[in-house]
C-alpha cells in the first residue's frame, strides 16, 4: 500500500501526497507524488484521470513537508514528482533532486532505432 497524507491550506484547498510504485517501466523504483487540488477528493481523480487508477489515501501517515507544499504551489499544473527518498537505510535522507512535472513521468519513451 502507499504511504501518503494530506495537508489542509487556510484558503480551504489541500495538497495530498503519496510515495508510488513508479508507473514508468524503466523509471526509478519508487516516486513521491504532490498534487495540489481543492478537496482530497478531486486531487486523487486528477492523479486517476492520468492513469494511475489504483491511487488510494488511507490515513496521514506521510503529509507534505513545508518544502513540498511550497513547491506544488509554485508550479503551474500543482502536479509534480520525484524519486521517492529511500527510508530503508534509517532514515530518511535528504533529496537533491528537483520536482518534475507529471507529464514527464507518464510520457512513453521513444523507440530507438
Amino acid at each position: 500500500m502507499a504511504a501518503g497524507g494530506f495537508c489542509k491550506l487556510p484558503n480551504g484547498t489541500v495538497v495530498v501526497a503519496l510515495n508510488l510504485p513508479s508507473p514508468a517501466a524503466g523509471g526509478p523504483a519508487g516516486v513521491r507524488v504532490l498534487v495540489h487540488a481543492q478537496n482530497r477528493a478531486r486531487a486523487l481523480t486528477r492523479l486517476r484521470n492520468l492513469g494511475l487508477r489504483a491511487v488510494y489515501l488511507r490515513g496521514n501517515a506521510a503529509p507534505p513537508t513545508p518544502d513540498e507544499i511550497t513547491a506544488v504551489l509554485h508550479h503551474p499544473d500543482g502536479l509534480i514528482w520525484r524519486t521517492a527518498p529511500d527510508t530503508t537505510l534509517g532514515g530518511p535522507e535528504l533529496v537533491q533532486e528537483l520536482w518534475h512535472p507529471i507529464r514527464s513521468l507518464l510520457r512513453r519513451p521513444t523507440a530507438q532505432m
